[in-house]
């Protein structure tokens, strides 16, 4: 069976008079269902992993294959389409837009695909809510939430096409020790209750000792030998 993500000899070269070299020669396997944190120094590499991993940047060199498919052909629209059916992506701010409500930024995902009527829509954008206990919050806007909900608002938001990969950069970065372990829980439920493949980028031990894999980026690669 193929892994669900793969990544082969992918590079990331930011062109100009100095280049600079975010990422390289990086051979990684994802396998469906696995819990992967990323981690590495300031300035590693890592954002930048995960962004192609997760078709947010093209590569300079080697591809990104999803479920067996190479990405590398794809144009912008085939692109967004597979990011919409089969990604999911949570950061370190949430980016919910301030003038919809909450239950309105869940829906935005569904009614881009659009596989769902509004209906439709709209009763899973709560089930997502009352997932995440958030049921009586769906009027409000943003900025009368505390961080710790609005970053489960934007979990609930990356789960709304069930894709089955979800990409998270420094998702606690952002949130007290409280919220932070809410999260962290959150995510793991989402390996063992729901079969999803999560993948983290975190500076925090305790949160990638959850998982089921860590790895080290040092330099844009991988280093065997890094340590937290």
């Amino acid at each position: 069976m193929n892994p669900v993500l793969a990544a082969e000899r992918l590079g990331r070269i930011l062109p100009g008079e100095a280049p600079v070299t975010l990422v390289r020669d990086i051979d990684l396997k994802v396998e469906r269902g696995e819990f992967l944190a990323i981690m590495g120094p300031s300035g590693s590499g890592k954002s930048s992993l995960l962004y192609l991993l997760g078709l947010l940047d093209t590569p300079t060199s080697g591809r990104v294959l999803l479920e067996g498919r190479d990405t590398s052909g794809y144009g912008e629209d085939e692109l967004a389409a597979t990011r919409l059916r089969h990604l999911g992506f949570v950061f370190q701010f949430h980016f919910l837009l301030a003038e919809f409500t909450v239950l309105d930024n869940v829906q935005l995902p569904m009614r881009r695909l659009g596989a769902l009527s509004e209906e439709a829509a709209q009763q899973r954008a709560q089930q997502l809510l009352d997932q995440f206990g958030l049921s009586e919050h769906g009027h409000k806007h943003p900025h009368q939430l505390s961080g710790g909900q609005r970053q489960r608002v934007a979990i609930a938001r990356a789960l709304a096409n069930e894709p089955p990969i979800i990409l998270a950069d420094e998702p606690t970065g952002n949130l007290d020790s409280h919220a932070s372990a809410n999260v962290r829980q959150i995510l793991h439920d989402l390996t063992r209750a729901m079969g999803k493949t999560v993948i983290v980028v975190t500076h925090d031990p305790s949160f990638a000792s959850a998982a089921d894999r860590r790895i080290g980026i040092v330099d844009g690669q991988i280093d065997p030998d890094w340590r937290a």
